[in-house]
């Protein structure tokens, strides 16, 4: 116990030590020999937190060599801030907009005096994007401040306006700002305007303590207090001061707290319009009123906002709005459509919490693919599933060519995708039913979350017409998308080292094709003699993916084409590089043993052989992912559903 409680105590002594060597108080003089030093320490808000966001690094998104990623963002580069890689997934370019709106503020252009406005519907990530802001500002280095001011405000405010431009020059920096009254007053009472002897300060920002984090709740219509935004008078300190003396002022509102970090306008725009006058104000102009008779107080302070769409297009129909309007940066944070990415945010909120269950595989895919169905535009070009797979950089094979649609040409004839659809908690919630039904199982696969979400559904508040087409989406559409995943998914179980006998089928079907299209001959590796190339093979395979006739000649070319085009460039070529010879060659050796899988799967009583095939088909399925439950229930299901006599 003695040795564990030494443990603990080391660890408080060592963070305790860590954080006194951060902290740091003197004089006003010598805090100017530190700018002199290092400017950066006078920072603007905009400038520290696009500082805060670089400070993790960024990086091409090509980098990743994925190769959906490559077909999906093709020539277009794409910059990923890792400050926000590892919480929020599918929404690069979005991210990518709140960084240069930082970046430009940074700079002190336009949008250092407007507000950033995330826009999007419930669920879609406004609100944990603004956290983890607040939250890099809490982890960031500590910043100075003059010693008890309630605004935590800039100690260059103490220099006077007549020598500032020298003192600019010397330290390398803009000053920028005014003393609060607060400390106006106390300079010329308490320092007698020996400014270069106030104390400064190093602050470390805080939400909870309300240290340069202000947040702003929707406020009741009927109860609104500016009070809230810019702080107000404490009326028991009337009987002493009189009301215009700078000691009556609690400056503890929002907007007061929020000066050197940032300020969150939640729902902003549940507020009044005459409500939302000072947070433009503290933006635009950088000062807000005082409470009572005290004139403007300088403020810096980054002011992110949210609502929903609805709510915004209210606020913009009205024309007496322009003003504010004009103040205001838009992004648009949609759902994400990328199907790999939001299978990535379940698992992040499941590993977040105290979720035990097994899960099953496809699971979480397939309640992805529900919740990008519905978020998902109708379009001519091709039907929603093949668009789900597109924008997952996917490869869409119909009758041996690869789908050619334009990515660009889909985004373009629907710029409001994604701004409505089933949400990440829709989906969570269901995750949860699913468990709690199958207590006993400890397990959740794709049949159980597809009937919770089924269940769901039927339940939830919606139009007719939009539960009408979810219904569909996981009875019709996911249903067989899921099956045809089951049926490659056993079937595989039953190809001994499946890697390698598709591997072996690739280059096999790479020589004789060569040797086709070349007009050669194929040299058998083992007797050495040189055979005319097999045409029923290259068709036993090519006819897979209905390349039957003259077609294949064409294919054949193809295939050569490119493959030899990819090695030259250097990738590594396998029978997985050109999708439609790899669905090809997949099916072939499905074909091979989908009727000794049906018979087997399905059999009631089976022989010894069967009994050992049968056995090998589960232990691949569990070194795959699953657990005995869960095999056990997709088995029974893909009896029932699979291979229908």
């Amino acid at each position: 116990m003695e040795e564990r409680e030494s443990k603990f105590q080391r660890m408080i002594r060592e963070d305790r030590s860590s954080r006194d060597s951060k902290s740091w108080r003197g004089k006003f003089i010598e805090y100017l020999e530190l700018v002199k030093k290092d400017p950066g320490l006078a920072k603007l808000a905009h400038a520290r937190m696009y500082d805060i966001i670089l400070s993790a690094g960024t990086e091409d998104i090509h980098e990743s060599g994925d190769p959906h990623v490559k077909r999906l963002f093709k020539d277009e580069s794409v910059k990923v801030y890792r400050f926000f890689a590892d919480e929020f997934f599918g929404i690069e370019k979005v991210i990518a907009k709140i960084a240069r709106y930082f970046h430009s503020a940074s700079l002190k252009g336009e949008e250092s005096r407007q507000v950033l406005y995330l826009m999007g519907p419930v669920g879609s990530g406004k609100s944990s994007l603004v956290e983890k802001l607040h939250k890099g500002l809490e982890e960031s280095e500590p910043f100075y401040a003059i010693e008890d001011c309630p605004m935590f405000e800039e100690p260059l405010h103490l220099l006077p306006r007549h020598l500032r431009r020298e003192f600019e020059k010397m330290l390398g920096v803009k000053i920028e700002g005014d003393l609060c009254p607060v400390c106006r007053f106390r300079l010329k009472e308490q320092y007698n305007e020996h400014y270069e002897e106030v104390p400064v300060v190093t602050r470390t920002f805080s939400k909870r303590n309300r240290l340069g984090i202000g947040v702003v709740p929707p406020v009741d219509p009927n109860n609104q207090d500016t009070s809230v935004l810019i702080g107000s008078e404490d009326i028991s300190k009337l009987d002493m001061y009189s009301e215009g003396d700078p000691r009556v002022l609690d400056l503890n509102g929002a907007l007061n707290v929020g000066n050197r970090g940032m300020v969150e306008f939640i729902e902003v725009f549940k507020n009044e319009t005459e409500y939302l006058h000072a947070m433009i104000t503290a933006t635009q102009e950088k000062v807000i009123p005082a409470p009572g008779r005290h004139g403007m107080v300088y403020v810096d302070t980054v002011i992110v906002a949210h609502s929903n769409e609805a709510e915004w297009q209210k606020f913009k129909s009205d024309h007496t709005n322009e003003a504010i309007l004009d103040r205001i940066v838009v992004i648009k944070v949609p759902y994400n459509l990328r199907l790999s990415e939001e299978v990535k945010i379940y698992e992040k909120i499941l590993k977040n919490s105290d979720f035990q269950a097994h899960i099953a595989p496809h699971t979480l895919e397939i309640a992805s693919m529900f919740a990008i169905l519905t978020r998902l535009a109708p379009t001519p070009k091709c039907d929603l599933m093949t668009k789900l797979k597109l924008y997952n950089g996917e490869e869409v094979v119909e009758k041996g060519k690869t789908k050619k649609i334009d990515l660009t040409e889909l985004r373009e004839d629907a710029k409001n995708e994604g701004m409505s659809g089933i949400s990440t908690r829709f989906i969570m919630k269901a995750l949860d039913n699913a468990l709690s039904d199958n207590i006993k199982g400890n397990c959740i696969n794709p049949i159980s979350v597809r009937e919770a979400l089924i269940t769901r559904t039927k339940e939830e508040d919606l139009p007719d017409d939009a539960r009408k087409q979810y219904l569909d989406f996981l009875q019709d559409v996911l249903h067989k998308e899921y099956l045809e995943t089951l049926e490659s998914e056993i079937t595989k179980a039953f190809v001994y080292s499946y890697q390698e006998q598709a591997e072996s089928l690739f280059q096999n079907y790479l020589d004789h094709a060569e040797a086709y299209v070349n007009k050669t001959k194929v040299r058998d590796p083992n007797t050495k003699e040189e055979l005319q190339p097999d045409e029923g093979f290259l068709k036993s395979i090519e006819e897979q993916i209905a390349i039957i006739g003259s077609a294949a000649d064409g294919f054949r070319q193809e295939v050569i084409a490119y493959l030899w085009a990819s090695s030259r460039r250097g990738a590594k070529v396998s029978y997985q590089s050109y999708e439609p010879l790899k669905e090809a060659i997949e099916k072939k050796l499905m074909t091979s043993v989908r009727d000794l899988s049906r018979i087997i799967t399905k059999a009631r009583t089976r022989d010894e052989s069967q009994t050992e095939k049968y056995n090998v088909m589960v232990q691949n399925l569990l070194a795959n992912g699953y657990c005995e439950n869960c095999v056990d229930v997709v088995l029974k299901y893909a009896a029932n559903n699979l291979w229908k006599d």
